[in-house]
């Protein structure tokens, strides 16, 4: 450890939380150096929706390599991207009748946001966007003002603005009229950026009710709707998009994290084309557009939703690990847990975000990688790989509840 305290920026975070040195990791468990073996309830921050080191994965990616296969193409047309595009439209967007632009961004969700802020802009020839308190959209300036907590506002140096905050999930009674009245001084929004679950908001789970009256104030303002799915997207909530089956059709949709399947970066918007068609070619653009292995292990991950085996399995265990949850909430109802969530990203909100720390210490100290997230970290999030065993989530859970168990009693 010494060379990375030595080394390495004081930013890094997350090894601070889990103090150890990985060396080796499968499906849901990581190898320290000291042959100490974790269950992964981390996952990535939610990229490793199919696990780490997935096996179909691998072997489609060491074919590509040994093949001389296109590792970097900025975004020239490759047989990768062909294979991925190809199989995420039939897989993906066919089955429900979607019909979208698919943009690459640089390979990250703040990348993919930035690039929907543009085209919003661009479109509407507005700069305000609306965005929602307790959302999170990246750390570059554009979707840093989007995000409302404020230890990552404050890192920005620079005001942060053009940006209309709304309590997420409240109703719009009256937002319409007034936005609609020429003498209320509000600008007229450009875009309504959205996460249907604030992820590291808390786990926070919007209704279908309200993301409707959402779309349809984004289309009483000229506004374009944008639903950031970026870490509860790609099968996690036993869907493939967290708002499938609300009657929402979204401008533009913002994906990362586990759309490149592997654990190597990718970053797509899917933009309706009346939109896209307002870029110039290089307008938006970016060194690492074109991930050759990303493609490649991402077309992997769309084998997985070719049929409905796969989500009806992520719905199964989602419900499990609610059902715990809920137990686990019952036991210590002096403390007024509250369960919240969403097929397999589920959180226990503890109401106290030291008691909330202490729990992930020890489930660490146990076997058992977890954070914390929402104000002051009091949610206890659980993201495991969409693969993991029945035995590893059992166990997984199993370590959770002592561990509350321990500093509940300690409280």
């Amino acid at each position: 450890m010494d060379v990375f305290e030595q080394w390495e920026s004081d930013v890094r975070g997350y090894c601070r939380i889990f103090p150890t040195v990985f060396k080796s990791a499968s499906n849901a468990r990581q190898v320290d150096e000291n042959g100490r073996s974790y269950i992964d309830f981390f996952g990535g921050a939610g990229v490793l929706n199919f696990g780490h080191n997935n096996m179909r994965m691998k072997k489609a990616i060491i074919e590509f390599l040994e093949s001389d296969g296109v590792a970097h193409s900025l975004d020239m047309s490759t047989t990768a991207k062909r294979d991925f595009i190809e199989a995420f439209v039939e897989t993906i967007m066919k089955p429900r009748s979607m019909n979208y632009k698919l943009q690459f961004t640089g390979p990250t969700g703040t990348n993919a946001v930035e690039a929907a802020l543009k085209i919003a802009r661009r479109v509407t020839g507005r700069r305000s966007v609306i965005a929602f308190s307790h959302g999170f959209h990246g750390m570059t300036l554009g979707s840093l003002a989007c995000t409302a907590n404020d230890y990552f506002r404050n890192a920005a140096g620079v005001p942060l603005e053009n940006v209309t905050r709304l309590s997420f999930g409240h109703p719009l009674d009256g937002m319409a009229e007034a936005y609609a009245d020429s003498s209320s001084g509000l600008d007229q929004p450009a875009a309504i950026l959205v996460e249907t679950i604030q992820a590291e908001g808390g786990v926070n789970v919007a209704t279908r009710e309200w993301l409707k009256e959402l779309q349809q104030f984004a289309k009483d303002t000229g506004a374009l709707f944008i639903i950031d799915d970026i870490q509860a997207g790609c099968g996690r909530t036993g869907d493939y998009f967290s708002f499938d089956g609300m009657g929402l059709d979204p401008d533009v949709i913002c994906l990362a994290k586990g759309i490149g399947g592997f654990g190597t970066p990718l970053a797509m918007n899917m933009i309706k084309p009346e939109h896209d068609k307002h870029w110039s070619p290089g307008e938006h653009t970016g060194t690492f557009r074109g991930q050759g292995i990303s493609f490649v292990a991402g077309r992997e991950a769309l084998r997985y939703f070719e049929d409905g085996s796969f989500l009806d399995g992520v719905k199964t265990k989602g419900a499990r690990m609610n059902e715990r949850l809920q137990d686990i909430a019952k036991q210590h109802s002096v403390h007024w847990f509250e369960v919240r969530g969403a097929g397999m990203i589920q959180g226990l909100d503890t109401k106290d975000g030291e008691l909330s720390k202490k729990v992930v210490a020890a489930c660490f100290e146990n076997g058992l990688l977890i954070g914390g997230c929402g104000t002051a970290g009091r949610v206890l999030k659980l993201i495991p790989p969409l693969t993991i065993s029945d035995d590893d989530l059992n166990e997984g859970i199993d370590i959770l509840e002592n561990a509350i168990n321990k500093v509940a009693e300690a409280a």
